[in-house]
């Protein structure tokens, strides 16, 4: 028998976004993924209940910080300040990462295609930034890009926006052998105590190929291959599977929560000025009735041929108006487009106006329009506790077309985050029935309508363990997202931070907490990429 590696990797942390026993079960019965079944085997899972809101950009910062976003800042895709937004980065990350509390306990560690990670901060070992990063990202340390595109001949954050069909499957394929051969070549350059390696085709291709279970099995074939090479190479003491949310299949509605205010009285459209239209909800519509890939513009209506022009250039809802401009689409639009879609398209919140709205539908909830907060606030702070009130009441009352509740819960936001950045969240947190129902920003067209995509995340991930010090008996029920980053300093030995919201499962011995310095936040810097918004947009991240 040929001797086992010898490393000092102890703790290997695989992310699979999206990752659930619905997805994963039948791949497990047709062994289409034996080294990721074999954790689950060997040790001991679980579900992992997510957060609020269950999505990447807010969803593992929390998994890697063990805080709730109220801590560390990130409540969606887009941060905002007054009216105008921008895609969330690491700087709006205020909370240490584990990497990085490892790194003031003198461990290295080696982190690759983590989630708002870019900018990186320096931390003994290397970090390649994952998804909302631009397609050049910063790396730590610096040059490290370039080493690593020396070393494998190519390394991209993101596949080519203009692939489709079994190109579309290949480039799953080729960015997930990246992930894997990238940590591999950095665990040996800097033989690390910690490793993370995140999976993002796994949610990518839920929302890009909906119902292709092909293309789904394909992508965690590519995944359990190179989880299997990564074990081989390194082989960790430890290994910690874990997913950020899980995925399933829309069975309800799409619930306007800006109409449905708007016949409340409290928002205002507009079709001039600054606003959040709904042009890529739109045109994603225009692209899946005409052909489900994007190179089928030929087949489209000449709406879906404009508005899939605008997004071949960047337009993102909130910018369309200057996008519009930029590709000559104006004329067209007002001359040609039908006047209900020109309505749902060309109307959109005027947030100087409004009493409250909805300003991002993955940040899921209302923000109000206060005085002396928002740029053009109406609602005067006497009378914020009154607004809420009524919102929470209204919202809580909205039945769905079937006669079933809209939401599971609609709360005040100090009810579901905690910590200094609760200010960021919407006043009013809004979480949908069992999220089955869609929810949405547009106005125009009447408060509810099929949902816009097929496939939604759940708040039932995954979690496994295997390895040293893993209790293969122990019972995860119950486990959080926030357990994920003090149950795996745990298995370094390492305390979590006091301010960590989880705490360690009992599947390894707890080692209790400690209390760190406080963490100093870097000056927020801008994201301002019209690629990686388009990206969004492409996947409904974005309307």
């Amino acid at each position: 028998m040929a001797d086992r590696p010898q490393t000092n990797l102890e703790t290997l942390l695989v992310g699979v976004d999206a990752g659930c026993r619905r997805v994963l079960d039948p791949l497990f019965e047709t062994d289409a993924v034996p080294r990721l079944e074999s954790i689950f085997d060997e040790g001991t899972a679980g579900g992992l209940r997510s957060q609020i809101p269950p999505w990447t950009p807010s969803a593992w910062p929390s998994l890697y910080t063990g805080v709730n976003p109220g801590k560390h800042g990130v409540f969606g895709f887009l941060t905002f300040d007054g009216y105008d937004w921008d895609v969330v980065n690491a700087t709006h990350v205020r909370e240490r990462t584990l990497w990085e509390v490892l790194d003031r306990n003198d461990r290295t560690s080696v982190v690759v295609n983590a989630p708002v990670t870019h900018p990186p901060r320096e931390i003994d070992g290397a970090i390649v930034p994952g998804y909302t990063a631009p397609e050049e990202p910063d790396c730590h340390p610096a040059g490290l890009l370039a080493d690593l595109r020396a070393e494998m001949g190519d390394y991209r954050v993101y596949a080519p926006r203009d692939v489709s069909g079994d190109e579309q499957i290949e480039w799953y394929r080729r960015l997930t052998e990246m992930r894997g051969e990238a940590f591999r070549y950095l665990a040996d350059r800097f033989d690390p105590s910690f490793g993370f390696v995140q999976f993002q085709q796994t949610d990518t291709v839920f929302h890009e190929r909906p119902g292709d279970d092909e293309a789904v099995r394909a992508v965690y074939e590519a995944v359990d291959e190179q989880v299997g090479a990564i074990l081989d190479q390194c082989d960790p003491d430890t290994v910690v599977v874990a997913s950020d949310h899980g995925m399933g299949e829309y069975r309800g509605s799409e619930f306007r929560v800006n109409e449905f205010l708007r016949e409340q009285g409290l928002v205002e459209t507009t079709a001039d000025g600054e606003g959040m239209p709904t042009w890529s909800t739109i045109a994603s519509n225009q692209l899946r009735e005409g052909k489900e890939s994007r190179d089928a513009a030929d087949s489209l209506s000449p709406l879906g041929r404009a508005l899939a022009a605008g997004a071949a250039v960047g337009i993102t809802s909130q910018r369309i108006r200057a996008g519009l401009d930029a590709v000559g689409l104006a004329d067209f639009v007002a001359e040609r487009v039908p006047n209900d879609v020109a309505r749902a398209a060309a109307e959109r919140v005027d947030f100087a106006e409004s009493v409250a709205y909805m300003r991002d539908r993955i940040e899921l909830g209302v923000r109000v329009n206060l005085r002396g907060r928002e740029p053009d606030g109406v609602v005067a702070p006497g009378d914020y506790e009154r607004v809420r009130e009524d919102l929470i009441a209204m919202l809580s009352a909205v039945e769905t077309p079937d006669g079933r509740p809209a939401f599971e819960r609609v709360a005040r936001r100090e009810e579901v985050f905690s910590g200094p950045y609760v200010e960021a969240a919407p006043d009013v947190v809004t979480v949908p029935r069992e999220f089955d129902e869609f929810l949405s920003t547009r106005v125009g067209d009447g408060q509810f309508g099929p949902p816009s995509e097929p496939y939604n995340h759940k708040r039932e991930g995954v979690i496994a363990m295997a390895g040293a010090g893993v209790d293969a008996d122990a019972d995860l029920s119950g486990a959080h997202l926030f357990d994920v980053a003090p149950t795996v300093l745990a298995t370094l030995g390492i305390p979590a931070g006091d301010r960590m919201d989880g705490s360690a499962l009992p599947a390894v011995e707890p080692v209790g907490t400690r209390a760190y310095p406080a963490f100093d936040p870097d000056a927020q810097v801008a994201t301002d990429d019209g690629d990686v918004e388009a990206r969004l947009a492409d996947l409904g991240y974005i309307e």
